[in-house]
C-alpha cells in the first residue's frame, strides 16, 4: 500500500502527511510529492519531485501508488490543465483511489472559484478512477493577514455585508483527507466540508480585538467602495476585482453552509474561529 500526497512543499499537503503518520500509517507507505523537494525533506517519508505542469515528473512519482491525494493547485487559470495532467498520469499508473480537494458545491455554485473545480471533478469522473471528492470550504488561516492588518488600522474593511463563513482550520481539513485516504469505505462519496458553525465579520472583528489586545471594528462598505479601498492599498485591478467578487459570494451565503461532514469524518468538533486564528498567528 502506497499513499501519495501531492503539494507537500505547501502547508496543506505537509499537514496531511503529518496526520497520516500520527494516525499510524507507516512512513514507508507514504510518498510526499513536492515541486520543491527540499521543503518537504524533513517529513520523514520518501519525497519525490512532482510538478503538475511536468507530466514526466507525474509519471515517475505515481509508480506503484495505490491512493493519491490531489491537492488543488494554487495557480488560478491553470488548474484545469494541471489537474488534468495528474488525473491522466494517475489513470495510466493504475491508481485505485483518487482523493481531490475541491470547492463548496463546485458543480452548481456561483462561487468565483468553482468553475475550475467543477471541470476537475468532471475529469475525474470521466477517468473512471474510483474517487472521493472533498469539497473544502474556507480555511480560517485565510484571515490571519486580515487580523495582522487590523493591528495597524484598527478595523476590518469588507463588502461581505452580513454574510457568514463556515471556516475550519487547515489541520481539520488535512485530518479529513488523511482519514479518507486510509478508508476505502469513502470511495465514491462527495463531502461538503466546513466548520461546525458559521461566523460573521462582526465576530471576526471581536476575535481579532481579543487576539491583538486592542479595539477592532468591522466597517461594511459597498462593492464599489471596497474596490476603491483595495486599489488605494496597492492591489491591481484584477486582484481587487477578485476579492470583491469573493466577498459578494460570502454576502450571498455561498460559504455559510454547515453540513457537519467535516466533524463526522475527523471524529471531533472542528476548530473554533478564535483558536484557529490564534494558532495561525
Amino acid at each position: 500500500m502506497t499513499i501519495l500526497v501531492t503539494a507537500t512543499s505547501g502547508p496543506f499537503g505537509r499537514l496531511v502527511v503529518e496526520s497520516l503518520l500520527a494516525s499510524g500509517v507507516p512512513a514507508n507507505q507514504i510518498r510526499a510529492g513536492a515541486r520543491t523537494v527540499e521543503k518537504a525533506a524533513d517529513l520523514g517519508v520518501e519525497v519525490v519531485h512532482l510538478d503538475y505542469s511536468d507530466p514526466a515528473s507525474l509519471g515517475t512519482a505515481l509508480v506503484g501508488v495505490d491512493s493519491l491525494l490531489l491537492v488543488s493547485g494554487s495557480e488560478v487559470g491553470q488548474r484545469v490543465t494541471q489537474h488534468g495532467n495528474v488525473i491522466d498520469a494517475a489513470a495510466a499508473a493504475g491508481v485505485s483511489h483518487l482523493v481531490y480537494t475541491s470547492a463548496p458545491a463546485a458543480t452548481t455554485s456561483a462561487l468565483v472559484l468553482a468553475p475550475e473545480h467543477k471541470a476537475t471533478e468532471e475529469a475525474i469522473a470521466a477517468s473512471g478512477i474510483p474517487a472521493t471528492i472533498l469539497r473544502n470550504s474556507w480555511y480560517t488561516e485565510n484571515y490571519a493577514s486580515v487580523v495582522e492588518q487590523a493591528r495597524s488600522t484598527g478595523e476590518i474593511v469588507s463588502s461581505v455585508g452580513d454574510g457568514r463563513v463556515a471556516s475550519a482550520s487547515r489541520k481539520d481539513y488535512a485530518d479529513a483527507a488523511a482519514a479518507v485516504l486510509t478508508n476505502p469505505e469513502h470511495i465514491g462519496a462527495t463531502y461538503e466540508l466546513s466548520g461546525d458553525r458559521a461566523w460573521d465579520f462582526t465576530e471576526l472583528a471581536a476575535v481579532a480585538a481579543d487576539l491583538i489586545g486592542s479595539p477592532v471594528a468591522y466597517r461594511a462598505v459597498s462593492p464599489a467602495e471596497h474596490a476603491e479601498y483595495l486599489a488605494a492599498a496597492g492591489l491591481d485591478e484584477g486582484t481587487a476585482g477578485f476579492v470583491v467578487a469573493l466577498d459578494g459570494n460570502i454576502r450571498d451565503g455561498l460559504l455559510a453552509v454547515t453540513t457537519g461532514d467535516l466533524g463526522r469524518i475527523i471524529g471531533r468538533p472542528t476548530t473554533p474561529l478564535a483558536e484557529g486564528l490564534r494558532e495561525a498567528l
